[in-house]
């Protein structure tokens, strides 16, 4: 949820490390700080509460030389939002300071020891424990600083990503993970050291993932190394960083949601270049066809994701079991973990997650391993852990995707997975092939499609102006809708906050129904579809009860129109294609609401892009 940088090199820290965390916002905007180390063996730290300006406001009568030095913005976990519990967070002699993402679980236990050594504390953070403990086993066992980490880290229970800096050895950062990312890149005679590659990719595209349980001793002018806990020396695997500075900027934009909704075409296009080949008739996955008797054995699919993309997930099961005929489950990957699933070697797992460092999503993963599933991972970032930790997956290929509430991802998700379906469909011989071949035409159209919807945005933002003061909204869809009235809801909350709600249209009358009127908008996703004639019975039952309707239909729809108070036009497209391009109008909705009611909504309130702790 946090974001860490460190830099150790020639050049001015404390410039790459406050341009880093700008980058690195979206992970976490409770509060920010930066440790250095200065020529004169000083340590400074300066942290504060709120965002990364409010940091670099402090900052500017600092003394801020350095070349070495590590910085942090927070999602705040243990302790509330405040200056003193911002990090980095030091030592008691003030030697040491340190950064870290994730939960110390057994901080308490840790904590009542050192108190009881004659420690004293002075946040509410389980990271300060974490810094007392590695300087009391320093100062207890006279070690290096390097064994004092890995002592510590054997002690603790919990996720994290950490980095360390030593006021009386200014050459040197210690770093270390399990269960959060963390990133090393590699330039000319210095290192980088982040969260995730964003922070540094205009210095450098030679990066090397720290993987889980390992340690990362760098120094000033001295090859890289990683360690094990038990002090054995690790391969060096350095990759080619494919992220631009373009990606990570606004170019233009005023916000970087409204940016990707707006990419969306191109998104998709990367999506699906190479996947579907000679106009749309072949269909193909590297990871499904190199594992395709797995697949065509496969008695049950077990989707597992959280929030976003657990809605796509919600769409994967439709189109699986459309287009396959294999029985599918969707379960939060957060109640996975603790539900006794029942799992064999027959059942394959798809894990979705955008960041692809999701801790449920992780955990689950771990489990249907153990379990003996063959375990398939979807994910839109190179080199993160789900990636690495399944037999194996796809990438979504959406690019870096900056703002909280997520938009390109959830349609690249839901475009691999229909792809998915495809290909699986191909290898069961369970999709007639004149229909998997029209499908595969009409994929090739979708960019253009979303082209066309995306040319909506003046009529909903007009449409918005209506709508920005409601205090509840009911979104409703049937079949492949539903999950995009899920996600059409969440949208709204995330950026709005405005309460919103999402079902299935005819659940509607099995409770919901009773809080419409003509205070609360309900939202249709109703395009042409198998469902249609039951769709339109469910407008006019919220339409009897006096409610506003806001309604997305198929272009050169009638009945609707003259139901609904308003209406957003949609291109025709084959029914299990339409979550794509119905939601990119609520995407767009959600937006400009937000955006009327004065809201950030890059940065919402208590949200961050990547969930990284339980």
């Amino acid at each position: 949820m946090c974001g860490i940088v460190g830099y150790i090199g020639e050049g001015n820290a404390y410039n790459v490390l406050i341009g880093g965390l700008h980058r690195l916002e979206y992970r976490g905007y409770d509060s920010a700080g930066i440790a250095l180390v200065d020529d004169n063996g000083k340590l400074n730290i300066y942290k504060t509460l709120g965002k990364v300006q409010a940091l670099e406001n402090f900052c500017k009568d600092k003394n801020v030389e350095a070349r070495v030095g590590i910085a942090h913005t927070r999602w705040a976990t243990h302790g509330e939002p405040s200056d003193c519990n911002a990090h980095p967070h030091y030592s008691e002699d003030g030697n040491l300071a340190l950064v870290h993402n994730g939960t110390i679980e057994n901080y308490k236990v840790l904590k009542d020891a050192l108190v009881e050594h004659g420690r004293t504390f002075h946040s509410d953070t389980d990271t300060e424990v974490l810094v007392q403990l590695i300087e009391y086993i320093r100062v207890q066992n006279d070690c290096s600083l390097l064994d004092a980490v890995r002592e510590a880290l054997k002690q603790v229970v919990g996720a994290y990503a950490i980095a360390v800096i030593e006021k009386d050895n200014p050459d040197c950062i210690i770093a270390a993970r399990k269960s959060s990312p963390l990133v090393v890149g590699v330039g000319d005679g210095e290192f980088y050291l982040a969260s995730d590659a964003s922070p540094f990719v205009e210095f450098t595209d030679n990066v090397v993932y720290i993987k889980d349980e390992e340690i990362a001793l760098i120094r000033r002018g001295e090859p890289l190394k990683l360690l094990s806990f038990d002090n054995k020396e690790n391969e060096i695997d350095v990759k080619k960083l494919e992220m631009s500075i373009s990606q990570l900027e606004k170019g233009g934009y005023p916000h970087f949601m409204l940016k990707e909704i707006f990419e969306q075409p191109s998104t998709l296009l990367d999506c699906i270049r190479g996947r579907v080949v000679d106009k749309g008739r072949f269909v193909t996955l590297n990871g499904v066809n190199d594992n395709s008797e797995t697949f065509i054995n496969a008695k049950r699919i077990v989707i597992v994701a959280c929030g976003t993309s657990w809605h796509s997930a919600l769409i994967g099961k439709y189109l699986i079991q459309d287009m396959c005929k294999i029985p599918v489950v969707v379960e939060y990957a957060s109640e996975f973990r603790y539900s006794n699933p029942v799992i064999t070697h027959e059942d394959i797992v798809i894990a979705i997650s955008q960041s692809g460092e999701t801790a449920d999503t992780l955990a689950a993963i771990k489990i249907a391993r153990g379990m003996g599933a063959f375990v398939y991972g979807i994910s839109n970032v190179v080199g993160s852990s789900i990636p690495r930790e399944t037999h194996s997956g796809t990438y979504i290929h959406v690019g870096p995707e900056i703002g909280v509430a997520s938009t390109k991802a959830f349609t690249g998700q839901v475009m691999v997975l229909t792809l998915l379906a495809m290909t699986i469909a191909g290898l069961k011989k369970t999709l007639e092939p004149r229909y998997a071949e029209k499908l595969g035409e009409w994929i090739l159209k979708l960019p253009a499609l979303v082209e066309k919807v995306i040319e909506l945005a003046p009529d909903i933002e007009r449409l918005s102006l209506i709508y920005t003061y409601a205090r509840n909204f009911l979104y409703l869809g049937r079949g492949y809708s539903y999950p995009v009235a899920l996600e059409g809801a969440l949208k709204l909350k995330e950026i709005s906050y405005i309460h919103a709600e999402g079902y299935p249209a005819a659940e509607m009358k099995h409770g919901p129904i009773a809080l419409v009127d003509a205070e609360m908008p309900s939202v249709i996703v109703a395009p042409k579809d198998h469902l249609y004639d039951k769709i339109v019975s469910n407008v006019q039952q919220v339409k009897a009860r006096g409610g506003n309707i806001i309604a997305i239909v198929t272009e050169g729809d009638t009945t609707i129109r003259n139901i609904a108070d308003h209406v957003l036009e949609v291109p025709e497209v084959p029914e299990c294609l339409t979550p794509i391009i119905t939601s990119v109008p609520l995407q767009l909705l959600s937006y400009y609401i937000a955006i009327n009611k004065g809201k950030d909504v890059d940065m919402p309130r208590n949200l961050a892009k990547s969930v990284t702790v339980e």
